[in-house]
């Protein structure tokens, strides 16, 4: 009997649609506490245009926290309802281990050390950055080599701390650090003259010079000096919640692959495309076999758009940073976006 009921399931799993109803999944862990307290409990920075920062009504605006509330809407289908926990660069790792928070969406870099000695799990690149330098044009600098010397403000246990002094050795700069804990006060001292140049995500950067009242007079070096991907961050020992995040920023992107957008959300609902039918849940079973409604994907990209409109609105033409997709276009224009198939 054994034999015959495994048959069948391999049988399933062949057939469309099959696999799906045979591996849908009951809630697991995190999943099962999100839906008992019915919100998400998000960690997002102490503050970073572009990224996770609140605007005037203090209302958290970013790339980061869009993510977040995509995933409330795939989870909980309403994208409000998350608490957020704004959190230290020396905090937030801590905060995922303890279980402070169900995911970390901040500006986190992606290191083999993060991943394999912290008790944590990177589920997918959202961000391609990587570290750069700021200071006043008044100073006639070009290049970072220039900066014998000076004194460049930078954050306590950040991968920016240790990507400058590596940078420095190899490169026989002489250079004082001036080391925050928190980005708003390396900040502030660098734009009160406390710092001679800035060092952090050349992303952070370009946004934290669009705020200042005379941005004209700051420049960004065009050196880059270390890989900075950015990820979303789990604790180990949940695949299913793993999984949850993961996917559900691969659905943004296969949104925009496909040409869905939150406009024509509703119109996509008749299409006769495979992939979008599959990304809708019109067809298949590919919320299930996370826990989640067969219509995730779809709350999720009624909820911010996809992943394109997510990077526009916040830091792109749309936004006061105005960054180049660069790294973060599609595979298609030129980037590194890629997301597996839905199916």
């Amino acid at each position: 009997m054994r034999r015959i009921a495994l048959a069948a399931l391999a049988l399933l799993a062949f057939c469309p649609g099959g696999e799906a109803r045979a591996q849908a999944q009951a809630p697991g862990p995190t999943l099962a506490a999100v839906k008992a307290r019915d919100l998400l409990v998000c960690g997002t920075s102490t503050g970073a245009a572009g990224f996770s920062l609140p605007d005037s009504r203090g209302e958290y605006r970013g790339i980061d926290t869009d993510l977040c509330r995509a995933v409330a809407a795939a989870v909980l289908g309403d994208a409000a309802k998350i608490r957020w926990v704004p959190l230290t660069t020396q905090a937030r790792l801590p905060a995922v281990q303890s279980g402070q928070v169900d995911v970390l969406i901040r500006t986190v870099t992606w290191t083999q050390g993060r991943d394999t000695a912290n008790g944590l799990n990177f589920t997918a690149v959202s961000f391609f950055d990587g570290q750069g330098f700021m200071l006043r044009k008044s100073l006639n600098v070009s290049r970072a080599t220039e900066l014998q010397g000076a004194t460049i403000c930078v954050v306590a246990g950040s991968t920016n701390e240790l990507n400058l002094s590596d940078w420095a050795r190899v490169n026989r700069v002489r250079y004082s650090p001036v080391v925050f804990e928190q980005n708003d006060e390396a900040r502030r001292s660098y734009f009160n003259g406390r710092c001679d140049a800035y060092s952090t995500d050349a992303s952070q950067l370009a946004g934290l010079r669009a705020s200042f009242p005379n941005p004209e007079e700051h420049v960004i070096l065009p050196d880059i000096i270390s890989k900075e991907p950015h990820a979303p961050v789990v604790r180990h020992g949940d695949d299913q919640w793993f999984d949850i995040i993961r996917w559900t920023f691969f659905a943004l992107l296969t949104a925009e692959e496909l040409g869905v957008t939150q406009a024509n959300l509703e119109e996509s609902l008749r299409s006769e495309n495979p992939e979008i039918r599959r990304l809708l849940g019109l067809s298949g079973d590919h919320g299930p076999l996370m826990g989640l409604d067969r219509r995730w994907a779809h709350n999720a990209v009624r909820a911010v758009g996809n992943y394109g409109e997510v990077f526009e609105r916040n830091l792109g033409q749309g936004s006061t940073i105005k960054l180049p997709r660069g790294l973060n276009d599609l595979h298609t224009r030129g980037g590194l976006m890629y997301a597996p198939p839905i199916r």
